[in-house]
């Protein structure tokens, strides 16, 4: 499970999705919108704007758009309003501490929140959230041991 799924925020909206691809790209890639416009291959950087507003991105350019930002926001909120989970493909490596702590830590806050929920603590939204990030967290890991049954060729050089 990589650390940055765990923390990912879940969008409520295409708009919300695109803002928040284009908050990473301006945090932990330092591109402002016309950069990202630019990778895109759009003319005008306007046009994701407009695209933000009414929240009305070509489908076909979900995924350049995704990979200019480094982000998949919209992939997830796509996922998870079909009613599905958004789990990575698993890659079958053997996960160490650092990771299976991370998860840990990501069930103790699942629990806390729907303790929190139960008290009336806490919205519904938000124990659906933190559910849905714990059992994304966990498909994951079975996935990784499923595959790690049955390696795969390491054809990336073990880049991953």
């Amino acid at each position: 499970m990589a650390t940055a799924t765990a923390k990912q925020r879940n969008a409520r909206s295409i708009s919300e999705a695109m803002q928040l691809c284009l908050e990473h790209a301006r945090t932990k890639r330092n591109l402002s919108v016309e950069r990202v416009a630019d990778r895109v291959g759009l003319a005008n950087h306007w046009v994701l704007y407009k695209w933000m507003e009414s929240g009305r991105l070509p489908a076909v350019l979900i995924r350049s758009f995704e990979f200019a930002c480094g982000a998949d926001y919209i992939s997830r909120f796509l996922a998870h309003s079909a009613g599905s989970l958004f789990v990575r493909i698993p890659t079958g490596k053997q996960t160490d501490a650092k990771e299976l702590a991370a998860l840990q830590r990501l069930l103790n806050t699942v629990m806390s929140r729907l303790l929190e929920y139960r008290d009336g603590e806490a919205t519904a939204e938000a124990a659906l959230a933190e559910l849905l990030k714990g059992m994304e967290a966990l498909a994951y890991q079975h996935g990784q041991i499923e595959k790690a049954r049955v390696p795969e060729l390491d054809l990336d050089g073990g880049a991953s």
